[in-house]
Protein backbone atom coordinates (compact mmCIF):
# COMPACT_ATOMS: atom_id res chain seq x y z
CA UNK A 1 0.00 0.00 0.00
CA UNK A 2 1.38 3.95 -0.72
CA UNK A 3 0.76 6.44 1.05
CA UNK A 4 -1.50 9.91 -0.47
CA UNK A 5 0.99 12.10 0.26
CA UNK A 6 2.20 14.45 -2.59
CA UNK A 7 5.78 13.60 -3.65
CA UNK A 8 7.81 16.84 -3.62
CA UNK A 9 11.37 16.55 -3.98
CA UNK A 10 13.50 18.16 -0.75
CA UNK A 11 15.72 21.05 -2.81
CA UNK A 12 18.23 23.73 -1.98
CA UNK A 13 15.30 25.69 -4.47
CA UNK A 14 12.62 25.36 -1.99
CA UNK A 15 14.82 26.57 0.89
CA UNK A 16 15.54 29.60 -1.37
CA UNK A 17 12.16 30.43 -2.57
CA UNK A 18 11.20 30.39 0.96
CA UNK A 19 13.63 32.11 2.89
CA UNK A 20 13.35 35.20 -0.13
CA UNK A 21 9.39 34.83 0.64
CA UNK A 22 8.24 34.27 4.15
CA UNK A 23 11.31 35.62 5.50
CA UNK A 24 12.44 38.41 3.22
CA UNK A 25 12.92 41.31 5.56
CA UNK A 26 15.52 38.91 7.57
CA UNK A 27 19.51 40.06 6.62
CA UNK A 28 22.77 39.17 6.38
CA UNK A 29 25.31 41.65 7.78
CA UNK A 30 28.77 41.40 5.73
CA UNK A 31 31.34 43.52 8.46
CA UNK A 32 33.24 45.53 6.30
CA UNK A 33 36.24 47.21 8.75
CA UNK A 34 34.64 50.57 7.69
CA UNK A 35 32.45 52.33 10.50
CA UNK A 36 28.80 51.10 8.54
CA UNK A 37 28.33 47.16 7.55
CA UNK A 38 26.95 45.82 4.60
CA UNK A 39 23.24 44.81 5.14
CA UNK A 40 21.21 42.58 2.02
CA UNK A 41 17.93 41.20 3.38
CA UNK A 42 16.84 37.62 2.19
CA UNK A 43 14.44 39.28 -0.47
CA UNK A 44 17.84 40.74 -1.95
CA UNK A 45 19.90 37.59 -1.57
CA UNK A 46 17.13 35.70 -3.13
CA UNK A 47 16.71 38.17 -6.41
CA UNK A 48 20.83 38.82 -6.03
CA UNK A 49 20.91 34.89 -6.71
CA UNK A 50 18.49 34.53 -9.74
CA UNK A 51 20.71 37.14 -11.46
CA UNK A 52 23.83 35.39 -11.01
CA UNK A 53 22.02 32.35 -11.94
CA UNK A 54 21.43 34.17 -15.48
CA UNK A 55 25.04 35.02 -15.60
CA UNK A 56 26.43 31.73 -14.87
CA UNK A 57 24.33 30.12 -17.44
CA UNK A 58 23.99 32.56 -20.41
CA UNK A 59 27.48 34.41 -19.65
CA UNK A 60 29.63 31.63 -18.63
CA UNK A 61 28.23 28.03 -19.72
CA UNK A 62 27.12 26.83 -16.81
CA UNK A 63 24.15 24.63 -18.11
CA UNK A 64 24.27 21.44 -16.18
CA UNK A 65 25.71 19.57 -12.95
CA UNK A 66 29.20 21.30 -13.76
CA UNK A 67 31.24 22.38 -11.03
CA UNK A 68 31.44 26.10 -9.42
CA UNK A 69 34.12 26.34 -6.82
CA UNK A 70 34.60 29.27 -4.33
CA UNK A 71 37.38 30.87 -3.09
CA UNK A 72 35.79 33.25 -0.77
CA UNK A 73 35.50 34.64 2.74
CA UNK A 74 31.59 34.42 4.95
CA UNK A 75 29.89 37.22 3.30
CA UNK A 76 26.58 37.82 1.04
CA UNK A 77 28.06 37.32 -2.24
CA UNK A 78 29.24 33.81 -1.15
CA UNK A 79 25.50 33.25 0.48
CA UNK A 80 23.79 33.99 -3.11
CA UNK A 81 26.27 31.63 -4.52
CA UNK A 82 25.44 29.02 -1.92
CA UNK A 83 21.88 29.07 -3.47
CA UNK A 84 21.94 30.27 -6.78
CA UNK A 85 24.08 27.26 -7.70
CA UNK A 86 22.50 24.25 -6.40
CA UNK A 87 19.41 25.44 -7.66
CA UNK A 88 20.09 26.07 -11.43
CA UNK A 89 21.43 22.50 -11.15
CA UNK A 90 25.41 23.05 -11.10
CA UNK A 91 27.25 21.98 -8.25
CA UNK A 92 28.56 24.49 -5.67
CA UNK A 93 32.54 23.27 -4.86
CA UNK A 94 33.63 25.69 -2.07
CA UNK A 95 37.48 25.31 -1.80
CA UNK A 96 39.05 25.72 1.45
CA UNK A 97 41.48 28.97 1.17
CA UNK A 98 44.25 27.74 3.98
CA UNK A 99 45.09 24.37 2.11
CA UNK A 100 48.76 24.34 1.04
CA UNK A 101 49.02 25.95 -3.28
CA UNK A 102 49.41 21.78 -4.39
CA UNK A 103 46.80 20.49 -2.69
CA UNK A 104 44.20 23.13 -3.69
CA UNK A 105 45.57 22.13 -7.32
CA UNK A 106 44.63 18.43 -6.83
CA UNK A 107 41.29 19.39 -5.27
CA UNK A 108 40.56 21.65 -8.60
CA UNK A 109 41.37 19.22 -11.23
CA UNK A 110 39.48 16.25 -9.13
CA UNK A 111 36.74 17.65 -9.11
CA UNK A 112 37.02 19.29 -12.34
CA UNK A 113 36.16 23.08 -11.74
CA UNK A 114 34.99 25.07 -14.29
CA UNK A 115 34.20 28.35 -12.67
CA UNK A 116 35.78 30.06 -9.82
CA UNK A 117 34.23 32.52 -7.98
CA UNK A 118 36.51 35.10 -5.79
CA UNK A 119 37.08 37.61 -3.35
CA UNK A 120 39.48 40.34 -4.24
CA UNK A 121 41.49 39.92 -1.26
CA UNK A 122 42.33 36.45 -1.91
CA UNK A 123 43.74 37.27 -5.59
CA UNK A 124 46.90 37.08 -4.38
CA UNK A 125 46.36 33.24 -3.44
CA UNK A 126 44.18 32.56 -6.56
CA UNK A 127 46.56 33.53 -9.95
CA UNK A 128 49.93 32.28 -9.09
CA UNK A 129 47.58 28.61 -9.08
CA UNK A 130 45.30 29.27 -12.69
CA UNK A 131 48.49 28.20 -14.93
CA UNK A 132 48.36 24.89 -13.11
CA UNK A 133 44.33 25.26 -13.03
CA UNK A 134 43.64 24.12 -16.99
CA UNK A 135 39.93 23.34 -16.14
CA UNK A 136 39.33 26.66 -15.27
CA UNK A 137 37.51 28.66 -17.91
CA UNK A 138 36.17 31.82 -16.06
CA UNK A 139 37.21 33.91 -12.76
CA UNK A 140 34.61 36.05 -10.75
CA UNK A 141 35.81 38.88 -9.13
CA UNK A 142 33.82 39.77 -5.86
CA UNK A 143 34.76 43.18 -2.97
CA UNK A 144 37.73 45.06 -2.98
CA UNK A 145 40.95 43.83 -3.73
CA UNK A 146 44.11 44.40 -6.31
CA UNK A 147 43.13 43.08 -9.36
CA UNK A 148 46.57 43.73 -11.41
CA UNK A 149 47.69 39.94 -9.99
CA UNK A 150 45.53 38.47 -12.81
CA UNK A 151 46.89 40.32 -15.56
CA UNK A 152 47.72 38.01 -18.68
CA UNK A 153 46.00 35.23 -16.78
CA UNK A 154 44.32 32.51 -19.52
CA UNK A 155 40.59 32.40 -17.90
CA UNK A 156 38.41 35.00 -19.14
CA UNK A 157 38.15 37.28 -15.72
CA UNK A 158 34.91 39.16 -14.84
CA UNK A 159 33.37 41.66 -11.84
CA UNK A 160 30.73 39.77 -9.89
CA UNK A 161 28.25 43.40 -9.78
CA UNK A 162 28.87 43.95 -13.54
CA UNK A 163 28.34 40.41 -14.17
CA UNK A 164 25.02 40.51 -12.51
CA UNK A 165 24.07 43.87 -13.56
CA UNK A 166 20.68 43.96 -15.59
CA UNK A 167 19.97 40.92 -15.34
CA UNK A 168 16.54 39.20 -14.50
CA UNK A 169 15.82 39.60 -10.46
CA UNK A 170 13.60 36.02 -11.20
CA UNK A 171 14.03 32.46 -12.47
CA UNK A 172 12.87 29.65 -14.33
CA UNK A 173 14.61 27.05 -11.65
CA UNK A 174 14.34 23.68 -12.98
CA UNK A 175 13.04 20.58 -10.80
CA UNK A 176 15.66 18.46 -9.97
CA UNK A 177 16.09 14.80 -8.07
CA UNK A 178 16.38 15.71 -4.36
CA UNK A 179 19.01 12.99 -4.77
CA UNK A 180 21.55 14.97 -7.27
CA UNK A 181 24.23 16.76 -6.35
CA UNK A 182 23.85 20.32 -4.78
CA UNK A 183 27.78 21.01 -3.10
CA UNK A 184 30.89 19.67 -2.34
CA UNK A 185 33.28 19.94 -0.08
CA UNK A 186 36.79 18.14 0.46
CA UNK A 187 38.44 17.19 3.64
CA UNK A 188 41.64 18.59 5.13
CA UNK A 189 43.68 15.57 3.59
CA UNK A 190 45.55 15.33 6.85
CA UNK A 191 46.07 11.62 5.66
CA UNK A 192 46.79 10.83 1.63
CA UNK A 193 45.19 13.49 -0.98
CA UNK A 194 41.74 15.28 0.29
CA UNK A 195 38.40 12.87 -0.94
CA UNK A 196 35.47 14.85 -1.96
CA UNK A 197 32.11 14.26 0.18
CA UNK A 198 29.42 15.27 -2.21
CA UNK A 199 25.80 16.45 -0.70
CA UNK A 200 22.63 16.00 -2.26
CA UNK A 201 19.53 18.47 -1.98
CA UNK A 202 18.14 15.73 0.36
CA UNK A 203 20.69 16.09 2.75
CA UNK A 204 20.83 19.46 2.79
CA UNK A 205 17.65 20.07 2.99
CA UNK A 206 16.94 17.55 6.16
CA UNK A 207 20.01 18.66 7.66
CA UNK A 208 19.02 22.30 7.58
CA UNK A 209 15.68 21.06 9.64
CA UNK A 210 17.68 19.29 12.06
CA UNK A 211 20.00 21.99 12.76
CA UNK A 212 16.97 24.28 13.26
CA UNK A 213 15.18 21.70 15.74
CA UNK A 214 15.03 22.72 19.13
CA UNK A 215 16.99 20.32 20.32
CA UNK A 216 20.18 21.66 18.20
CA UNK A 217 20.76 24.59 17.65
CA UNK A 218 17.20 25.89 17.92
CA UNK A 219 17.28 29.57 16.15
CA UNK A 220 14.22 31.73 15.28
CA UNK A 221 13.94 34.52 13.14
CA UNK A 222 14.47 36.49 16.24
CA UNK A 223 17.81 35.46 16.68
CA UNK A 224 20.77 36.39 14.93
CA UNK A 225 23.77 34.11 14.32
CA UNK A 226 27.59 35.25 13.87
CA UNK A 227 28.88 32.55 11.34
CA UNK A 228 32.05 32.79 12.44
CA UNK A 229 33.28 29.02 11.18
CA UNK A 230 34.00 29.63 7.33
CA UNK A 231 31.69 28.39 4.67
CA UNK A 232 34.44 26.43 2.86
CA UNK A 233 34.33 24.45 5.87
CA UNK A 234 31.20 21.92 5.79
CA UNK A 235 28.81 24.45 4.71
CA UNK A 236 29.71 26.29 7.86
CA UNK A 237 27.97 23.45 9.69
CA UNK A 238 24.48 23.93 7.52
CA UNK A 239 24.13 27.35 8.91
CA UNK A 240 23.49 29.48 5.35
CA UNK A 241 21.28 26.58 4.22
CA UNK A 242 19.27 26.72 7.82
CA UNK A 243 19.15 30.26 8.13
CA UNK A 244 17.26 31.01 4.93
CA UNK A 245 14.52 28.33 6.01
CA UNK A 246 13.79 30.00 9.16
CA UNK A 247 14.69 33.68 8.26
CA UNK A 248 16.99 33.18 11.15
CA UNK A 249 19.58 37.09 10.69
CA UNK A 250 23.29 36.34 9.52
CA UNK A 251 26.36 38.45 10.80
CA UNK A 252 29.09 37.21 8.31
CA UNK A 253 32.57 38.43 9.17
CA UNK A 254 33.95 38.40 5.91
CA UNK A 255 37.83 38.35 6.40
CA UNK A 256 37.79 40.06 10.04
CA UNK A 257 38.59 36.83 11.73
CA UNK A 258 40.95 38.23 14.48
CA UNK A 259 39.70 38.83 17.87
CA UNK A 260 39.42 42.37 18.41
CA UNK A 261 37.21 42.49 15.15
CA UNK A 262 35.18 39.82 16.62
CA UNK A 263 34.75 41.34 20.06
CA UNK A 264 33.77 44.56 18.24
CA UNK A 265 31.29 42.73 15.97
CA UNK A 266 29.58 41.24 18.45
CA UNK A 267 29.39 44.62 21.16
CA UNK A 268 27.91 46.37 18.33
CA UNK A 269 25.93 43.62 16.36
CA UNK A 270 24.57 42.11 19.23
CA UNK A 271 24.00 38.40 17.93
CA UNK A 272 22.46 35.84 20.00
CA UNK A 273 24.60 33.22 18.93
CA UNK A 274 27.52 32.07 17.16
CA UNK A 275 29.44 29.01 15.89
CA UNK A 276 33.50 28.75 15.65
CA UNK A 277 36.44 26.53 16.83
CA UNK A 278 37.51 26.56 19.99
CA UNK A 279 40.63 27.96 19.15
CA UNK A 280 38.20 31.09 18.07
CA UNK A 281 36.63 31.19 21.46
CA UNK A 282 40.13 30.94 23.30
CA UNK A 283 41.50 33.99 21.71
CA UNK A 284 38.50 35.91 21.93
CA UNK A 285 38.25 35.14 25.82
CA UNK A 286 42.08 36.63 26.03
CA UNK A 287 41.07 39.58 24.12
CA UNK A 288 38.03 40.68 25.93
CA UNK A 289 39.91 39.76 29.69
CA UNK A 290 42.52 42.68 28.20
CA UNK A 291 40.08 44.92 26.42
CA UNK A 292 36.54 44.15 28.45
CA UNK A 293 33.80 43.88 25.55
CA UNK A 294 29.98 43.71 26.14
CA UNK A 295 29.24 39.91 24.88
CA UNK A 296 26.14 39.60 26.85
CA UNK A 297 24.07 39.24 23.78
CA UNK A 298 25.74 36.49 22.93
CA UNK A 299 23.69 33.88 25.06
CA UNK A 300 24.70 30.46 23.09
CA UNK A 301 27.90 29.47 21.04
CA UNK A 302 27.90 26.01 18.81
CA UNK A 303 31.19 25.00 19.34
CA UNK A 304 32.88 21.97 17.60
CA UNK A 305 35.94 20.72 15.44
CA UNK A 306 37.86 20.05 18.31
CA UNK A 307 36.79 19.05 21.78
CA UNK A 308 36.38 21.88 23.98
CA UNK A 309 38.35 22.46 27.12
CA UNK A 310 36.27 22.26 30.12
CA UNK A 311 38.10 25.27 31.68
CA UNK A 312 36.67 27.64 28.69
CA UNK A 313 33.03 26.59 29.51
CA UNK A 314 33.30 27.59 32.65
CA UNK A 315 35.33 30.85 32.09
CA UNK A 316 32.52 31.77 29.61
CA UNK A 317 29.64 30.48 31.47
CA UNK A 318 31.18 33.67 34.20
CA UNK A 319 30.53 35.80 30.87
CA UNK A 320 26.84 34.53 30.61
CA UNK A 321 28.03 32.76 27.37
CA UNK A 322 26.61 29.25 27.26
CA UNK A 323 29.36 27.04 25.04
CA UNK A 324 27.27 24.17 23.52
CA UNK A 325 29.83 20.69 22.14
CA UNK A 326 28.75 19.97 19.26
CA UNK A 327 30.56 16.85 17.01
CA UNK A 328 30.18 16.35 13.33
CA UNK A 329 32.26 15.00 10.09
CA UNK A 330 32.75 16.96 6.76
CA UNK A 331 31.29 13.76 5.76
CA UNK A 332 28.53 13.94 8.43
CA UNK A 333 27.29 17.47 6.77
CA UNK A 334 28.87 17.90 9.88
CA UNK A 335 25.77 17.72 12.58
CA UNK A 336 26.30 14.28 14.10
CA UNK A 337 25.70 15.18 18.08
CA UNK A 338 24.64 18.31 20.16
CA UNK A 339 25.16 18.50 23.97
CA UNK A 340 21.93 19.64 25.01
CA UNK A 341 21.87 18.47 28.64
CA UNK A 342 18.29 16.23 29.51
CA UNK A 343 15.62 18.58 31.35
CA UNK A 344 15.17 18.53 35.06
CA UNK A 345 18.70 19.09 35.89
CA UNK A 346 20.17 21.30 38.03
CA UNK A 347 23.50 23.14 36.42
CA UNK A 348 25.55 21.33 38.74
CA UNK A 349 23.85 18.03 37.26
CA UNK A 350 24.18 19.46 33.92
CA UNK A 351 27.72 19.67 33.82
CA UNK A 352 28.65 15.88 32.79
CA UNK A 353 26.43 16.56 30.16
CA UNK A 354 27.27 19.36 28.49
CA UNK A 355 31.45 18.25 28.42
CA UNK A 356 30.07 15.45 26.24
CA UNK A 357 30.05 15.88 22.91
CA UNK A 358 26.34 15.39 22.83
CA UNK A 359 23.38 13.65 22.18
CA UNK A 360 22.35 11.93 18.68
CA UNK A 361 19.53 12.99 17.04
CA UNK A 362 16.87 11.21 15.17
CA UNK A 363 18.88 11.36 11.58
CA UNK A 364 22.07 9.63 12.98
CA UNK A 365 22.55 6.25 13.70
CA UNK A 366 25.34 5.62 16.03
CA UNK A 367 27.12 2.63 17.09
CA UNK A 368 31.15 1.13 18.58
CA UNK A 369 33.14 -1.09 17.36
CA UNK A 370 35.82 -2.82 19.34
CA UNK A 371 39.16 -3.93 17.99
CA UNK A 372 37.56 -6.91 16.23
CA UNK A 373 34.91 -5.11 15.01
CA UNK A 374 32.79 -6.48 17.24
CA UNK A 375 29.97 -3.97 18.39
CA UNK A 376 30.23 -2.63 22.24
CA UNK A 377 27.32 -1.54 24.31
CA UNK A 378 25.99 1.83 25.22
CA UNK A 379 27.33 1.61 29.17
CA UNK A 380 29.68 4.87 29.46
CA UNK A 381 32.66 2.57 29.88
CA UNK A 382 33.04 0.24 26.67
CA UNK A 383 35.15 2.46 24.56
CA UNK A 384 35.60 1.67 20.58
CA UNK A 385 35.28 3.10 17.09
CA UNK A 386 32.37 5.33 16.66
CA UNK A 387 30.48 4.08 13.39
CA UNK A 388 27.51 6.45 12.04
CA UNK A 389 25.08 6.15 9.16
CA UNK A 390 21.90 8.37 8.48
CA UNK A 391 20.35 10.37 5.64
CA UNK A 392 23.36 13.40 5.98
CA UNK A 393 26.08 11.15 6.22
CA UNK A 394 28.34 10.54 3.32
CA UNK A 395 28.34 6.70 1.96
CA UNK A 396 31.44 7.17 -0.38
CA UNK A 397 34.16 9.46 -1.48
CA UNK A 398 34.03 11.59 -4.75
CA UNK A 399 35.51 9.95 -8.14
CA UNK A 400 36.67 12.45 -9.32
CA UNK A 401 37.35 13.87 -13.30
CA UNK A 402 37.47 10.22 -14.55
CA UNK A 403 34.23 9.26 -14.78
CA UNK A 404 32.34 10.60 -11.52
CA UNK A 405 31.79 7.58 -9.78
CA UNK A 406 31.88 7.46 -6.22
CA UNK A 407 34.73 5.15 -5.04
CA UNK A 408 34.48 3.41 -1.99
CA UNK A 409 37.25 3.65 0.75
CA UNK A 410 38.32 1.82 4.18
CA UNK A 411 36.41 4.36 5.61
CA UNK A 412 33.22 3.00 5.28
CA UNK A 413 31.47 -0.67 6.49
CA UNK A 414 30.73 -3.75 4.78
CA UNK A 415 27.11 -3.03 5.54
CA UNK A 416 27.06 0.58 5.06
CA UNK A 417 28.24 2.55 7.97
CA UNK A 418 31.03 5.50 8.13
CA UNK A 419 33.53 4.63 10.30
CA UNK A 420 34.61 7.96 11.99
CA UNK A 421 37.92 7.14 13.21
CA UNK A 422 36.97 8.42 16.56
CA UNK A 423 37.20 6.75 19.74
CA UNK A 424 34.38 6.84 22.50
CA UNK A 425 31.74 5.78 24.41
CA UNK A 426 28.29 6.28 24.56
CA UNK A 427 26.01 6.31 27.76
CA UNK A 428 22.91 4.54 28.07
CA UNK A 429 20.72 7.70 27.14
CA UNK A 430 22.91 8.42 23.99
CA UNK A 431 25.31 10.30 24.86
CA UNK A 432 29.00 10.32 22.85
CA UNK A 433 32.21 11.21 25.12
CA UNK A 434 34.89 10.51 22.33
CA UNK A 435 38.18 10.30 24.54
CA UNK A 436 40.61 10.66 21.44
CA UNK A 437 41.01 10.15 17.49
CA UNK A 438 42.17 6.28 17.15
CA UNK A 439 45.40 7.59 15.74
CA UNK A 440 46.09 10.04 18.16
CA UNK A 441 45.42 7.61 21.06
CA UNK A 442 49.03 6.86 23.31
CA UNK A 443 49.57 2.79 23.81
CA UNK A 444 51.33 2.89 26.53
CA UNK A 445 52.46 -0.23 28.17
CA UNK A 446 49.39 -2.06 26.80
CA UNK A 447 47.30 0.40 28.11
CA UNK A 448 45.53 3.56 26.07
CA UNK A 449 46.33 7.52 27.55
CA UNK A 450 43.63 9.51 26.42
CA UNK A 451 45.63 12.67 24.42
CA UNK A 452 42.23 14.63 24.48
CA UNK A 453 41.80 14.15 28.56
CA UNK A 454 45.64 15.25 29.00
CA UNK A 455 45.21 18.38 27.09
CA UNK A 456 41.96 19.41 28.57
CA UNK A 457 43.44 19.20 31.98
CA UNK A 458 46.51 21.03 31.41
CA UNK A 459 44.44 24.08 30.04
CA UNK A 460 42.86 24.04 32.99
CA UNK A 461 45.77 25.24 34.44
CA UNK A 462 45.87 29.12 35.19
CA UNK A 463 49.13 29.92 33.20
CA UNK A 464 48.18 27.72 29.91
CA UNK A 465 46.52 28.94 26.72
CA UNK A 466 46.48 26.08 24.60
CA UNK A 467 48.34 22.23 25.18
CA UNK A 468 48.74 19.84 22.45
CA UNK A 469 49.72 16.32 23.67
CA UNK A 470 51.09 13.17 21.10
CA UNK A 471 52.74 9.77 21.19
CA UNK A 472 56.10 9.36 21.27
CA UNK A 473 58.55 6.40 21.04
CA UNK A 474 59.65 4.78 24.07
CA UNK A 475 62.12 2.10 24.44
CA UNK A 476 60.30 0.76 27.63
CA UNK A 477 56.40 1.16 27.01
CA UNK A 478 56.68 1.37 23.52
CA UNK A 479 54.70 5.06 23.55
CA UNK A 480 54.54 7.79 26.16
CA UNK A 481 53.00 11.55 25.78
CA UNK A 482 54.69 14.07 24.71
CA UNK A 483 52.94 17.58 25.99
CA UNK A 484 53.24 20.69 24.09
CA UNK A 485 52.30 23.60 25.52
CA UNK A 486 51.90 27.46 25.16
CA UNK A 487 51.50 29.47 27.95
CA UNK A 488 49.85 32.64 28.57
CA UNK A 489 51.48 36.21 28.33
CA UNK A 490 53.67 36.69 31.38
CA UNK A 491 53.02 33.22 32.64
CA UNK A 492 56.27 31.87 34.67
CA UNK A 493 54.98 27.86 35.25
CA UNK A 494 58.06 25.69 34.75
CA UNK A 495 57.50 21.81 33.82
CA UNK A 496 57.89 20.74 37.38
CA UNK A 497 54.67 22.85 38.40
CA UNK A 498 52.68 21.85 35.34
CA UNK A 499 53.61 17.98 36.14
CA UNK A 500 52.18 18.36 39.64
CA UNK A 501 48.89 20.34 38.99
CA UNK A 502 48.15 17.40 36.39
CA UNK A 503 48.85 14.92 39.41
CA UNK A 504 46.02 16.18 40.85
CA UNK A 505 43.50 14.92 37.97
CA UNK A 506 45.30 12.10 36.24
CA UNK A 507 46.68 8.56 37.33
CA UNK A 508 50.41 9.11 38.24
CA UNK A 509 51.21 6.43 35.15
CA UNK A 510 49.23 8.45 32.74
CA UNK A 511 51.71 11.83 33.69
CA UNK A 512 54.08 12.58 30.31
CA UNK A 513 57.65 12.90 31.29
CA UNK A 514 58.73 15.04 28.10
CA UNK A 515 57.40 18.61 28.11
CA UNK A 516 58.56 21.35 25.48
CA UNK A 517 56.53 25.26 25.62
CA UNK A 518 56.50 26.46 22.10
CA UNK A 519 54.77 29.75 20.71
CA UNK A 520 51.62 28.29 19.46
CA UNK A 521 50.63 24.66 18.74
CA UNK A 522 50.40 23.66 15.02
CA UNK A 523 46.85 24.00 13.41
CA UNK A 524 45.14 22.74 10.49
CA UNK A 525 43.43 24.39 7.88
CA UNK A 526 40.36 24.03 10.18
CA UNK A 527 41.75 25.20 13.14
CA UNK A 528 42.35 21.73 14.80
CA UNK A 529 45.36 21.07 16.34
CA UNK A 530 47.69 19.46 13.23
CA UNK A 531 49.19 16.51 15.65
CA UNK A 532 51.33 15.06 12.91
CA UNK A 533 53.22 18.33 12.28
CA UNK A 534 53.93 17.95 16.34
CA UNK A 535 55.15 14.54 16.03
CA UNK A 536 57.34 15.44 12.97
CA UNK A 537 59.04 18.21 14.60
CA UNK A 538 59.77 15.81 17.65
CA UNK A 539 60.91 13.16 15.18
CA UNK A 540 63.45 15.85 13.13
CA UNK A 541 64.67 17.02 16.80
CA UNK A 542 63.45 20.55 16.28
CA UNK A 543 61.44 21.01 19.78
CA UNK A 544 63.59 21.96 23.02
CA UNK A 545 61.87 19.18 25.09
CA UNK A 546 62.72 18.53 28.51
CA UNK A 547 62.31 15.11 30.18
CA UNK A 548 61.42 15.02 33.76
Amino acid sequence: MLSTMQDVPLTVTRILNHGMTIHGKSQVTTWTGEPEPHRRTFAEIGRRAAQLAHALHDELGIDGDQRVATLMWNNAEHVEAYLAIPSMGAVLHTLNLRLPAEQLIWIVAHADDKVVLVNGSLLPLLAPLLPHLPSIEHVVVAGPGDRSALEGVTPRVHEYEELIAGRPTSYDWPELDERQAAAMCYTSGTTGDPKGVVYSHRSIYLHSMQVNMAESMALTDKDTTLVVVPQFHVNAWGLPHATFMTGINMLMPDRFLQPAPLADMIERERPTHAAAVPTIWQGLLAEVTAKPRDLSSMANVTIGGAACPPSLMEAYDKLGVRLCHAWGMTETSPLGTMSNPPAGLTAEEEWPYRITQGRFPAGVEARLAGPGGEHLPWDGESAGELEVRGPWIAAAYYGGADGGELRPEDKFSEDGWLKTGDVGVISPDGFLTLTDRAKDVIKSGGEWISSVDLENAIMAHPDVAEAAVVAVPDEKWGERPLATVVLKEGATADYGALKTFLAQSVAKWQLPERWTIVPAVPKTSVGKFDKKVIRKQYADGELDVTQL
